[in-house]
Protein backbone atom coordinates (compact mmCIF):
# COMPACT_ATOMS: atom_id res chain seq x y z
CA UNK A 1 0.00 0.00 0.00
CA UNK A 2 1.43 3.56 -0.83
CA UNK A 3 1.60 5.97 2.30
CA UNK A 4 2.80 8.93 0.43
CA UNK A 5 -0.42 10.42 -0.58
CA UNK A 6 -1.33 10.87 3.37
CA UNK A 7 1.61 13.16 4.32
CA UNK A 8 -0.72 15.59 4.53
CA UNK A 9 -2.11 14.17 8.04
CA UNK A 10 -0.12 15.68 10.11
CA UNK A 11 1.40 13.45 12.58
CA UNK A 12 0.99 15.64 15.88
CA UNK A 13 3.83 15.59 18.45
CA UNK A 14 5.78 11.62 18.08
CA UNK A 15 7.60 12.68 21.47
CA UNK A 16 6.66 12.02 25.52
CA UNK A 17 2.70 12.86 25.37
CA UNK A 18 1.60 13.27 21.95
CA UNK A 19 0.21 16.61 20.81
CA UNK A 20 -3.55 16.73 20.64
CA UNK A 21 -5.10 16.83 16.98
CA UNK A 22 -6.73 20.05 15.60
CA UNK A 23 -10.70 19.86 14.62
CA UNK A 24 -10.58 17.74 11.03
CA UNK A 25 -10.56 19.78 8.60
CA UNK A 26 -10.49 17.77 5.07
CA UNK A 27 -12.83 15.33 4.89
CA UNK A 28 -12.07 11.50 4.59
CA UNK A 29 -13.41 8.13 3.44
CA UNK A 30 -12.01 4.73 4.34
CA UNK A 31 -12.41 1.89 1.39
CA UNK A 32 -11.76 -1.55 0.83
CA UNK A 33 -12.33 -2.51 4.38
CA UNK A 34 -14.34 -4.90 6.77
CA UNK A 35 -16.84 -2.53 8.57
CA UNK A 36 -17.65 -3.51 11.87
CA UNK A 37 -20.45 -1.14 12.41
CA UNK A 38 -20.58 -1.95 16.16
CA UNK A 39 -24.43 -3.24 16.21
CA UNK A 40 -23.78 -6.59 15.27
CA UNK A 41 -23.82 -5.41 11.47
CA UNK A 42 -20.43 -6.67 9.26
CA UNK A 43 -19.76 -4.71 5.50
CA UNK A 44 -17.21 -6.48 3.70
CA UNK A 45 -15.49 -4.50 1.05
CA UNK A 46 -16.99 -1.71 2.66
CA UNK A 47 -16.52 2.26 3.24
CA UNK A 48 -16.90 5.05 6.04
CA UNK A 49 -16.59 8.45 4.81
CA UNK A 50 -16.92 11.50 7.56
CA UNK A 51 -16.46 15.41 7.67
CA UNK A 52 -16.64 17.90 10.35
CA UNK A 53 -16.10 15.52 12.74
CA UNK A 54 -19.19 13.34 12.01
CA UNK A 55 -19.79 10.28 10.17
CA UNK A 56 -21.64 10.67 6.65
CA UNK A 57 -21.02 7.22 5.23
CA UNK A 58 -21.23 3.83 6.50
CA UNK A 59 -22.01 1.13 3.72
CA UNK A 60 -20.01 -0.76 0.33
CA UNK A 61 -18.12 0.52 -1.64
CA UNK A 62 -19.89 0.95 -4.71
CA UNK A 63 -22.65 2.88 -2.99
CA UNK A 64 -20.22 6.30 -2.49
CA UNK A 65 -21.74 9.39 -4.08
CA UNK A 66 -20.04 11.95 -2.28
CA UNK A 67 -16.56 13.22 -3.02
CA UNK A 68 -14.14 13.45 -0.47
CA UNK A 69 -10.56 15.42 -0.29
CA UNK A 70 -8.76 12.19 1.16
CA UNK A 71 -9.52 8.60 0.33
CA UNK A 72 -7.46 6.01 2.57
CA UNK A 73 -7.65 2.52 0.46
CA UNK A 74 -7.51 0.20 3.41
CA UNK A 75 -8.21 -3.33 1.58
CA UNK A 76 -7.98 -6.18 3.79
CA UNK A 77 -8.02 -4.12 6.97
CA UNK A 78 -10.80 -3.48 9.59
CA UNK A 79 -12.10 -0.72 10.66
CA UNK A 80 -14.19 -0.63 14.16
CA UNK A 81 -15.92 2.22 16.47
CA UNK A 82 -13.32 3.20 19.12
CA UNK A 83 -13.31 1.41 21.91
CA UNK A 84 -14.77 2.63 25.28
CA UNK A 85 -13.62 1.84 28.55
CA UNK A 86 -16.06 2.41 31.35
CA UNK A 87 -15.20 2.40 35.14
CA UNK A 88 -11.54 3.42 34.96
CA UNK A 89 -9.46 5.37 37.53
CA UNK A 90 -7.48 6.54 33.98
CA UNK A 91 -5.84 10.13 34.45
CA UNK A 92 -6.70 9.77 38.16
CA UNK A 93 -3.75 7.45 38.34
CA UNK A 94 -0.19 8.01 37.08
CA UNK A 95 2.38 5.79 39.30
CA UNK A 96 0.46 3.80 41.83
CA UNK A 97 3.18 3.35 43.91
CA UNK A 98 3.54 7.43 44.10
CA UNK A 99 1.27 8.66 46.64
CA UNK A 100 1.41 12.48 44.99
CA UNK A 101 0.14 11.38 41.87
CA UNK A 102 -2.92 8.86 43.20
CA UNK A 103 -6.09 11.17 43.15
CA UNK A 104 -8.52 8.44 42.92
CA UNK A 105 -10.23 8.24 46.07
CA UNK A 106 -10.94 10.72 48.77
CA UNK A 107 -11.62 10.98 52.76
CA UNK A 108 -15.31 10.35 54.06
CA UNK A 109 -18.05 7.50 53.55
CA UNK A 110 -20.61 9.55 51.51
CA UNK A 111 -19.15 11.92 49.10
CA UNK A 112 -21.09 12.17 45.91
CA UNK A 113 -19.79 15.94 45.70
CA UNK A 114 -16.59 14.95 44.55
CA UNK A 115 -16.14 15.35 40.66
CA UNK A 116 -13.60 12.66 38.98
CA UNK A 117 -13.12 15.39 36.44
CA UNK A 118 -11.75 17.69 38.41
CA UNK A 119 -8.68 15.76 38.91
CA UNK A 120 -8.55 13.96 35.93
CA UNK A 121 -5.29 14.12 34.35
CA UNK A 122 -5.55 14.79 30.12
CA UNK A 123 -1.92 14.83 29.40
CA UNK A 124 -1.20 11.38 31.46
CA UNK A 125 1.44 9.43 30.07
CA UNK A 126 -0.69 6.39 30.40
CA UNK A 127 -3.42 7.88 27.93
CA UNK A 128 -1.15 7.01 24.87
CA UNK A 129 -0.21 3.51 25.39
CA UNK A 130 -4.70 2.69 25.68
CA UNK A 131 -5.43 4.36 22.74
CA UNK A 132 -2.87 2.70 21.11
CA UNK A 133 -4.90 -0.96 21.18
CA UNK A 134 -8.13 1.26 19.95
CA UNK A 135 -9.46 2.33 23.44
CA UNK A 136 -10.62 6.09 22.56
CA UNK A 137 -13.08 6.73 25.30
CA UNK A 138 -12.90 6.07 28.92
CA UNK A 139 -15.56 7.22 32.12
CA UNK A 140 -13.51 8.31 34.70
CA UNK A 141 -14.42 6.92 37.91
CA UNK A 142 -13.79 7.47 41.48
CA UNK A 143 -12.88 4.91 44.00
CA UNK A 144 -13.21 3.64 47.27
CA UNK A 145 -16.13 5.36 50.13
CA UNK A 146 -19.73 3.93 50.33
CA UNK A 147 -20.64 6.73 48.22
CA UNK A 148 -17.28 7.38 46.24
CA UNK A 149 -17.99 10.55 43.58
CA UNK A 150 -19.27 11.53 39.98
CA UNK A 151 -17.82 10.16 37.11
CA UNK A 152 -17.13 11.72 33.89
CA UNK A 153 -16.88 10.70 30.17
CA UNK A 154 -13.39 11.23 28.78
CA UNK A 155 -12.20 11.34 24.72
CA UNK A 156 -8.52 10.55 25.17
CA UNK A 157 -7.03 13.54 23.12
CA UNK A 158 -7.60 16.59 24.88
CA UNK A 159 -5.21 19.70 25.36
CA UNK A 160 -7.35 19.99 28.91
CA UNK A 161 -10.12 18.35 31.49
CA UNK A 162 -13.10 20.75 29.36
CA UNK A 163 -12.14 19.80 26.01
CA UNK A 164 -11.59 16.04 26.99
CA UNK A 165 -15.76 15.87 28.15
CA UNK A 166 -18.06 13.98 26.48
CA UNK A 167 -20.44 13.65 29.36
CA UNK A 168 -19.73 15.78 32.34
CA UNK A 169 -21.22 13.61 35.68
CA UNK A 170 -23.14 11.03 34.51
CA UNK A 171 -23.07 9.17 37.67
CA UNK A 172 -22.76 8.35 40.79
CA UNK A 173 -20.35 5.69 41.90
CA UNK A 174 -21.59 3.92 45.42
CA UNK A 175 -20.55 0.44 47.02
CA UNK A 176 -23.04 -1.57 48.18
CA UNK A 177 -21.89 -3.13 51.89
CA UNK A 178 -20.69 -6.66 51.98
CA UNK A 179 -23.08 -9.34 52.88
CA UNK A 180 -20.06 -11.57 54.04
CA UNK A 181 -16.69 -11.27 55.03
CA UNK A 182 -13.94 -14.01 53.87
CA UNK A 183 -10.94 -14.99 56.07
CA UNK A 184 -7.35 -15.51 54.34
CA UNK A 185 -6.26 -14.53 50.80
CA UNK A 186 -6.87 -15.90 46.91
CA UNK A 187 -4.42 -18.31 47.45
CA UNK A 188 -5.25 -19.78 50.78
CA UNK A 189 -9.01 -18.73 51.44
CA UNK A 190 -9.98 -19.25 54.89
CA UNK A 191 -13.83 -19.56 56.12
CA UNK A 192 -16.56 -17.31 55.31
CA UNK A 193 -17.44 -15.63 58.45
CA UNK A 194 -21.15 -14.99 59.04
CA UNK A 195 -22.53 -11.52 58.42
CA UNK A 196 -21.86 -8.96 60.96
CA UNK A 197 -25.95 -8.37 61.43
CA UNK A 198 -25.67 -5.40 63.53
CA UNK A 199 -23.13 -3.59 62.07
CA UNK A 200 -24.37 -4.09 58.20
CA UNK A 201 -27.88 -3.21 59.44
CA UNK A 202 -26.63 -0.06 60.90
CA UNK A 203 -24.74 0.92 57.33
CA UNK A 204 -27.74 0.40 55.12
CA UNK A 205 -29.86 2.37 57.84
CA UNK A 206 -27.88 5.35 57.29
CA UNK A 207 -27.53 4.92 53.65
CA UNK A 208 -31.18 4.56 53.77
CA UNK A 209 -31.73 7.63 55.50
CA UNK A 210 -29.12 9.67 53.07
CA UNK A 211 -30.68 8.60 50.06
CA UNK A 212 -34.29 9.86 51.59
CA UNK A 213 -32.84 13.32 52.16
CA UNK A 214 -31.47 13.41 49.40
CA UNK A 215 -35.60 12.93 47.06
CA UNK A 216 -36.75 15.30 49.78
CA UNK A 217 -34.11 17.68 48.76
CA UNK A 218 -34.36 16.84 44.79
CA UNK A 219 -38.18 17.92 45.08
CA UNK A 220 -37.59 21.58 46.18
CA UNK A 221 -35.70 23.02 42.95
CA UNK A 222 -34.26 26.29 44.65
CA UNK A 223 -33.35 25.10 48.42
CA UNK A 224 -32.87 28.09 50.73
CA UNK A 225 -29.44 26.48 51.85
CA UNK A 226 -27.50 24.68 49.14
CA UNK A 227 -25.95 20.92 50.48
CA UNK A 228 -23.60 20.26 47.75
CA UNK A 229 -23.68 16.20 48.86
CA UNK A 230 -27.32 16.47 48.22
CA UNK A 231 -26.92 18.55 45.22
CA UNK A 232 -24.98 15.90 43.65
CA UNK A 233 -27.47 13.12 43.97
CA UNK A 234 -30.70 15.09 42.64
CA UNK A 235 -29.64 13.71 39.22
CA UNK A 236 -30.74 10.08 40.21
CA UNK A 237 -33.95 11.13 40.68
CA UNK A 238 -34.96 12.57 37.49
CA UNK A 239 -32.78 10.14 35.19
CA UNK A 240 -30.17 12.42 34.13
CA UNK A 241 -27.61 10.76 35.93
CA UNK A 242 -27.27 6.65 37.25
CA UNK A 243 -26.37 5.24 40.31
CA UNK A 244 -23.67 2.71 39.62
CA UNK A 245 -23.40 0.39 42.36
CA UNK A 246 -20.46 -1.34 42.99
CA UNK A 247 -21.96 -5.62 43.79
CA UNK A 248 -21.18 -8.69 43.04
CA UNK A 249 -22.64 -11.72 45.23
CA UNK A 250 -25.88 -12.21 44.20
CA UNK A 251 -27.53 -11.01 47.67
CA UNK A 252 -25.72 -7.92 47.70
CA UNK A 253 -27.11 -7.22 43.81
CA UNK A 254 -30.65 -7.96 44.76
CA UNK A 255 -30.40 -5.85 47.76
CA UNK A 256 -29.09 -2.95 45.68
CA UNK A 257 -31.92 -3.76 43.39
CA UNK A 258 -34.42 -3.55 45.22
CA UNK A 259 -33.27 -0.75 47.54
CA UNK A 260 -32.67 1.60 44.52
CA UNK A 261 -35.52 1.05 43.29
CA UNK A 262 -37.55 1.41 46.98
CA UNK A 263 -35.73 5.36 47.17
CA UNK A 264 -36.89 6.35 43.39
CA UNK A 265 -33.89 6.22 41.86
CA UNK A 266 -34.20 6.05 38.26
CA UNK A 267 -31.71 4.29 36.43
CA UNK A 268 -29.40 1.92 38.34
CA UNK A 269 -26.07 -0.07 36.83
CA UNK A 270 -24.15 -2.62 38.69
CA UNK A 271 -20.58 -2.73 38.47
CA UNK A 272 -18.49 -5.90 38.68
CA UNK A 273 -21.87 -7.87 38.37
CA UNK A 274 -19.80 -11.69 39.55
CA UNK A 275 -23.38 -13.32 40.06
CA UNK A 276 -25.53 -11.05 37.83
CA UNK A 277 -26.47 -14.14 35.97
CA UNK A 278 -27.59 -16.05 39.17
CA UNK A 279 -30.64 -12.95 39.69
CA UNK A 280 -31.10 -12.12 35.29
CA UNK A 281 -34.88 -12.07 36.09
CA UNK A 282 -34.61 -9.61 38.23
CA UNK A 283 -32.35 -7.78 37.09
CA UNK A 284 -34.30 -8.01 33.51
CA UNK A 285 -37.74 -6.91 35.04
CA UNK A 286 -36.30 -3.51 36.86
CA UNK A 287 -34.17 -2.87 33.38
CA UNK A 288 -30.56 -2.83 35.64
CA UNK A 289 -27.53 -3.33 33.21
CA UNK A 290 -24.55 -4.44 34.53
CA UNK A 291 -20.81 -2.84 34.23
CA UNK A 292 -18.98 -6.53 34.59
CA UNK A 293 -15.78 -7.40 35.84
CA UNK A 294 -12.57 -8.27 34.34
CA UNK A 295 -12.69 -11.05 32.61
CA UNK A 296 -8.84 -11.97 33.31
CA UNK A 297 -9.59 -13.20 36.64
CA UNK A 298 -9.79 -15.53 38.79
CA UNK A 299 -12.73 -17.41 40.02
CA UNK A 300 -13.96 -15.22 43.18
CA UNK A 301 -14.55 -18.37 45.02
CA UNK A 302 -12.76 -21.59 45.42
CA UNK A 303 -15.50 -23.76 44.30
CA UNK A 304 -16.24 -22.23 41.14
CA UNK A 305 -14.56 -23.27 37.44
CA UNK A 306 -11.60 -22.08 36.99
CA UNK A 307 -12.88 -20.40 33.96
CA UNK A 308 -16.08 -18.70 35.07
CA UNK A 309 -15.39 -15.57 34.70
CA UNK A 310 -14.31 -15.74 30.99
CA UNK A 311 -17.71 -17.16 30.77
CA UNK A 312 -19.68 -14.93 32.27
CA UNK A 313 -20.19 -12.41 29.45
CA UNK A 314 -22.32 -15.35 27.19
CA UNK A 315 -23.94 -16.29 30.31
CA UNK A 316 -25.51 -12.35 30.70
CA UNK A 317 -26.15 -12.50 27.17
CA UNK A 318 -28.18 -16.03 27.32
CA UNK A 319 -30.16 -14.64 30.00
CA UNK A 320 -30.75 -11.59 28.16
CA UNK A 321 -29.03 -8.91 30.49
CA UNK A 322 -27.29 -5.99 28.59
CA UNK A 323 -23.75 -5.45 29.73
CA UNK A 324 -20.13 -3.80 29.05
CA UNK A 325 -16.85 -5.27 29.83
CA UNK A 326 -14.50 -3.62 32.16
CA UNK A 327 -11.07 -3.84 33.35
CA UNK A 328 -11.23 -3.08 36.88
CA UNK A 329 -8.95 -4.46 39.55
CA UNK A 330 -5.00 -4.72 40.26
CA UNK A 331 -3.06 -2.23 37.79
CA UNK A 332 -6.20 -1.19 35.65
CA UNK A 333 -5.26 2.12 34.50
CA UNK A 334 -2.29 0.60 32.82
CA UNK A 335 -3.67 -2.64 31.89
CA UNK A 336 -6.37 -1.08 30.10
CA UNK A 337 -4.44 -1.45 27.00
CA UNK A 338 -6.17 -5.25 27.26
CA UNK A 339 -9.32 -4.15 27.12
CA UNK A 340 -9.85 -5.56 23.59
CA UNK A 341 -8.48 -9.02 24.53
CA UNK A 342 -11.02 -9.01 27.50
CA UNK A 343 -13.26 -8.96 24.37
CA UNK A 344 -11.49 -11.44 22.67
CA UNK A 345 -11.30 -13.89 25.46
CA UNK A 346 -15.77 -13.29 26.19
CA UNK A 347 -15.59 -14.38 22.21
CA UNK A 348 -14.10 -17.66 22.98
CA UNK A 349 -15.84 -18.06 26.02
CA UNK A 350 -19.14 -18.52 23.74
CA UNK A 351 -20.02 -15.01 22.80
CA UNK A 352 -20.43 -13.82 19.03
CA UNK A 353 -17.18 -12.45 17.59
CA UNK A 354 -20.15 -8.66 17.21
CA UNK A 355 -21.77 -9.37 20.55
CA UNK A 356 -18.24 -9.66 21.84
CA UNK A 357 -16.91 -6.08 20.34
CA UNK A 358 -20.37 -4.72 20.93
CA UNK A 359 -19.65 -5.13 24.67
CA UNK A 360 -16.77 -2.40 23.99
CA UNK A 361 -18.21 -0.65 21.97
CA UNK A 362 -22.30 0.06 21.44
CA UNK A 363 -23.53 -1.45 24.64
CA UNK A 364 -20.94 0.46 26.50
CA UNK A 365 -22.01 3.49 25.18
CA UNK A 366 -25.70 2.77 26.16
CA UNK A 367 -24.99 2.39 29.22
CA UNK A 368 -22.81 5.43 29.92
CA UNK A 369 -25.49 7.13 27.95
CA UNK A 370 -23.72 8.52 25.20
CA UNK A 371 -25.18 6.20 22.56
CA UNK A 372 -26.59 8.88 20.42
CA UNK A 373 -22.97 10.08 19.26
CA UNK A 374 -21.08 7.24 19.99
CA UNK A 375 -20.86 3.35 19.78
CA UNK A 376 -21.13 2.42 16.49
CA UNK A 377 -20.32 3.49 13.17
CA UNK A 378 -23.47 4.97 11.87
CA UNK A 379 -24.45 8.60 9.71
CA UNK A 380 -24.21 11.34 12.17
CA UNK A 381 -22.51 9.94 14.65
CA UNK A 382 -19.15 11.63 15.57
CA UNK A 383 -16.14 9.79 13.73
CA UNK A 384 -14.10 8.11 16.41
CA UNK A 385 -12.81 5.07 15.10
CA UNK A 386 -10.11 3.30 14.51
CA UNK A 387 -8.39 1.39 11.71
CA UNK A 388 -6.68 -1.88 12.32
CA UNK A 389 -4.44 -4.06 10.11
CA UNK A 390 -5.92 -7.38 11.60
CA UNK A 391 -8.54 -8.59 14.16
CA UNK A 392 -8.80 -6.00 16.72
CA UNK A 393 -10.17 -8.36 19.52
CA UNK A 394 -7.42 -10.74 19.31
CA UNK A 395 -3.65 -9.91 20.34
CA UNK A 396 -2.30 -11.32 17.75
CA UNK A 397 -4.32 -9.30 15.33
CA UNK A 398 -4.85 -6.21 16.75
CA UNK A 399 -2.53 -3.80 15.22
CA UNK A 400 -4.05 -0.10 15.23
CA UNK A 401 -2.66 2.06 11.74
CA UNK A 402 -5.28 4.55 11.99
CA UNK A 403 -7.02 6.14 14.89
CA UNK A 404 -9.54 9.15 14.60
CA UNK A 405 -11.00 10.91 17.52
CA UNK A 406 -14.39 13.20 16.06
CA UNK A 407 -12.79 13.09 12.97
CA UNK A 408 -9.15 14.09 13.99
CA UNK A 409 -6.42 11.87 13.44
CA UNK A 410 -4.62 10.42 16.51
CA UNK A 411 -0.80 10.08 16.73
CA UNK A 412 -0.75 6.25 17.93
CA UNK A 413 3.17 6.67 19.11
CA UNK A 414 3.87 6.59 23.13
CA UNK A 415 6.39 6.08 25.76
CA UNK A 416 6.79 2.66 25.22
CA UNK A 417 7.14 2.35 21.44
CA UNK A 418 9.80 5.11 22.00
CA UNK A 419 11.91 2.99 24.42
CA UNK A 420 11.60 0.29 22.18
CA UNK A 421 12.45 2.01 18.93
CA UNK A 422 15.38 3.34 21.30
CA UNK A 423 17.01 0.35 21.97
CA UNK A 424 16.04 -1.52 19.48
CA UNK A 425 18.61 1.21 17.75
CA UNK A 426 21.52 0.43 20.42
CA UNK A 427 21.27 -3.00 20.37
CA UNK A 428 21.29 -2.97 16.44
CA UNK A 429 24.94 -0.64 16.53
CA UNK A 430 25.98 -3.35 19.09
CA UNK A 431 26.48 -1.05 21.79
Amino acid sequence: MAWSWLLWLPIHGYAQIPTPAPPQSRSILITGCTVHVGDGKVIDDGAVGFRSGRIDYVGFDYGVKAQYDTVIHAKGQHVYPGFILPDSPLGLVEVEQTRATVDKQDVGRYEPELRAISAYKSDSRVTPTIRSNGVLLAQVAPRGLTIAGTSSVVQLDAWDNDGAIVKADDGVFMSWPSAYQRQGWWAEPGETDSEKKDERAKKLDELRQFFRNAKAYSATKSPAIVDVRLEALRGLFDGSKALFVRADAAREITEAVQFTKAEGVKRTVIVGGYDAWRVADLLRDNKVDVVLRRTHSLPMRPEDDIDLPYKLPALLKERGIRFCLSYTGDHEHAGARNLPFTAGTARAYGLSSEDALRAITLDAAALLGIDQRCGSLTVGKDATLIVSQGDALDMRGNDVRWAFIQGRRIALDDHQKQLYRQYQGKLEKGQ
